[in-house]
């Protein structure tokens, strides 16, 4: 058996930085990855449109030259990958050694025959065909047979186990493994191309090379990556791979050029983007689910991960491995939507607030700076205090306004030790039976893509309560800055990278609110914000 790494960081690491590695990296991370002596190396995608410099998406092969500038090292494969149905293979030319000598064959469960039409078109073109089977678990065992026997009628260099969604156990794997070594032409290699989900990455591919190693004969193909570097979780780190097979099987890899690659170029990717394990994408695996639907989740909703899970255990296996938005998007709002009768809690509200002049704190930066004044403009007036989606420390809140499960749950624990008695308000897609709640479909307004501001929420309830007057503490908007809140532990975990389109937003939903407002209620700021200047 020979055991060979792919090392797919330029491909399976696109979808991190868009392709967009920079030249230096490139020809960087090639030439390393050669002198290191790693068996295959993937350089990325082929793709219809036309090679932007510095991109690992090409259009022919010939794109790819211009960054393997100190020649090519015969023992070492190029490969660039093609997805099954997104390339036209008439603008491939005929293999001319200088680039890339393979080409991979991604393909979909139930497009099996359509990929494999493609491998005697690549290969009259003088090239290496290797391919991937996508989401490989979700075959069943008459489905894995259909694939081998028509990948036996091919002449290819690799079958390749794709474990798309990180949803492997070893049990699903050696079930897999079986039936493919068992019945697949010896001469044709199997790989295993992992996904971290459930942390058992590294620990997977080990399993496989052992178990191949153990059956004698079969060569085997493992794909790793940089750092573990790729979409959602990442892959099987190559640095982890090279120093197994180098003390298990006295392989050659050069460990000291991998630390110096990885040193000189991917300590830039690493502090800049984010890949790896997370919760999220732990239940991407275990609901057999496309990390893309994760990524809209959390950057749409920022949903914690209990409400990822509900969401999950509420669409179609078929819907979960795909990434239909709007379907996503309505399974969300049907999970959020609780509808209860609200009407006592309305009235208890409209008893309460009607009227009245109210303080609404909101947990923007100069909600903590400003304690102090907005403490004493509270203590010499006759006002209510109400906290928005948080407790900022050394505030008394009359009420508590949620409508978000992870920060109430946050928050929940500082009222409960809190010497004063707070009220507390939650929209009804939060579980919290001791508590006023109000229906949530009723507060939210879908015109916008960031809907679920809580403050947004509030005001739409604030439209039937009618109190004299708002004043707002801590909504400052969300300017190019470092911090947007008062207190760190309120920062979203995930990195947000639409606060223009959020602040946009939330300047729409403003507006709207003091449209249809007809200033029935006075508005005013006590704290300096970018919303002054619309009322």
């Amino acid at each position: 058996m020979n055991v060979k790494i792919l090392d797919c960081t330029l491909r399976d690491g696109a979808y991190i930085v868009d392709g967009k590695f920079g030249e230096k990296s490139i020809i960087g991370i090639l030439n390393h990855l050669q002198n290191a002596r790693v068996d295959i190396v993937e350089c990325g995608w082929l793709k219809n449109n036309k090679h932007i410099s510095g991109s690992t998406y090409y259009n022919v092969p010939c794109d790819i030259e211009n960054y393997i500038i100190n020649g090519k090292d015969s023992k070492v494969i190029y490969t660039a990958m093609i997805d099954y149905n997104r390339y036209d293979l008439e603008q491939l030319p005929i293999c001319d050694g200088k680039s890339v000598d393979a080409i991979r064959i991604v393909f979909p469960q139930d497009k099996v025959s359509e990929g494999l039409k493609l491998v005697n078109q690549i290969r009259d073109k003088g090239y290496k065909v290797y391919l991937q089977a996508a989401n490989t678990y979700g075959y069943s065992e008459k489905e894995l047979l259909e694939l081998v026997n028509e990948v036996n009628n091919y002449d290819v260099e690799a079958l390749s186990i794709v474990d798309t969604f990180g949803t492997m156990y070893k049990s699903d794997l050696f079930r897999i493994l079986d039936i493919l070594d068992n019945n697949l032409r010896k001469e044709i290699a199997i790989g295993f191309h992992s996904h971290n989900n459930k942390q058992l990455s590294f620990s997977l591919s080990m399993d496989f090379v052992e178990e191949l190693f153990t059956r004698g004969k079969r060569d085997c193909i493992i794909d790793s990556s940089l750092c573990g570097m790729g979409r959602g979780a990442g892959n099987t780190p190559t640095e982890l791979m090279i120093s197994y097979l180098n003390k298990r099987f006295n392989t050659n890899y050069d460990e000291n050029t991998i630390m110096d690659v990885i040193d000189m170029y991917m300590q830039h990717f690493m502090e800049k983007y984010k890949w790896g394990y997370s919760v999220p994408y732990m239940l991407a695996g275990t609901y057999v689910c496309h990390v893309n639907n994760v990524a809209y989740l959390m950057k749409t909703h920022r949903a914690c991960a209990k409400d990822m899970k509900n969401v999950f255990e509420n669409m179609s296996l078929e819907k979960r491995r795909t990434y239909d938005y709007d379907y996503l998007e309505q399974v969300y709002a049907d999970v959020e939507n609780k509808q209860i009768d609200d009407k006592l809690c309305k009235e208890i509200l409209k008893k309460a607030l009607r009227g009245r002049e109210i303080v609404i704190v909101v947990p923007g930066v100069s909600a903590g700076k400003e304690q102090k004044m907005v403490s004493k403009y509270v203590s010499d007036n006759d006002v209510i205090t109400i906290g928005i989606n948080s407790v900022i420390e050394d505030y008394k809140y009359d009420y508590a306004f949620f409508s978000n499960s992870m920060k109430y749950t946050l928050a929940l624990n500082v009222l409960e030790k809190a010497a004063n008695k707070t009220t507390i308000i939650t929209t009804s897609n939060i579980d919290g039976k001791q508590n006023l709640i109000v229906n949530y479909n009723d507060l939210v307004r879908r015109k916008w893509k960031y809907y679920e501001n809580s403050l947004m929420m509030f005001l739409e309830l604030m439209i039937y309560i009618r109190p004299a007057k708002i004043n707002f503490v801590g909504f400052d908007g969300f300017e190019k800055c470092e911090q947007y809140y008062a207190e760190e532990i309120l920062e979203p975990i995930e990195d947000f990278d639409e606060i223009d389109i959020l602040q946009s937003n939330v300047v729409e939903m403003f507006q709207d609110f003091v449209k249809r407002n007809q200033g029935q209620i006075e508005l005013c700021f006590l704290t300096h914000s970018l919303f002054e200047k619309y009322i």
